[in-house]
């Protein structure tokens, strides 16, 4: 965890990122900043589906995403619309510790045997479904999993700059990570 950078105070933040979007989003939420108004978007976030997170941040602030372990794999094209018709030029990927997308077989027949009492599906349907989706979806190690994540979508928008984030949740903190 010694790759973390807590931000307690505007100085911490990385210097390539103070003055940004970035910055604005680390000191609402972590510095408790007055909210500016904001009338369009100024960046997009990534972050997972757990209910247990929740950012500070001010209304019109930033395109949220939401999804399990803040993968956005699957929903490139939601980033190219904030990207294209949004005009964002920031994206920050915020994964989270303790998160459910961590080690998927590990809850294989917690999830199998949820499907079947819970929504009504028949024990093969569930089966095949954990089966197909796991490996697209398990992230592996939260730090690990978000510097690939933000890596791979530097290839695919190199104009943009994209930031990998930290959520701690026993202090509802962000974290900057150390590339």
């Amino acid at each position: 965890m010694n790759r973390l950078i807590r931000i307690t105070k505007p100085e911490d933040v990385f210097p390539q990122y103070r003055n940004t979007p970035i910055s604005m989003l680390l000191e609402y939420h972590n510095l408790n900043r007055e909210f500016e108004t904001y009338s369009q978007a100024q960046m997009l976030i990534s972050m997972c589906m757990d209910n247990r997170k929740h950012l500070n941040i001010p209304d019109n602030f930033a395109f949220i995403l939401r999804s399990g372990g803040g993968n956005l794999t699957y929903s490139e094209f939601k980033v190219s619309f904030a990207v294209a018709i949004g005009n964002v030029k920031y994206i920050a990927i915020i994964a989270h510790n303790k998160c459910g997308m961590v080690n998927l077989v590990s809850k294989k027949a917690q999830f199998i045997d949820g499907l079947v009492e819970k929504a009504g599906w028949s024990r093969e349907k569930a089966e095949e479904h954990f089966k197909h989706y796991s490996p697209m979806f398990e992230i592996g190690n939260e730090i690990d999993f978000v510097l690939s994540e933000a890596k791979r979508l530097r290839t695919v928008y190199p104009q943009i700059t994209v930031v990998p984030m930290y959520y701690k949740v026993e202090d509802n903190h962000l974290y900057l990570i150390t590339e």
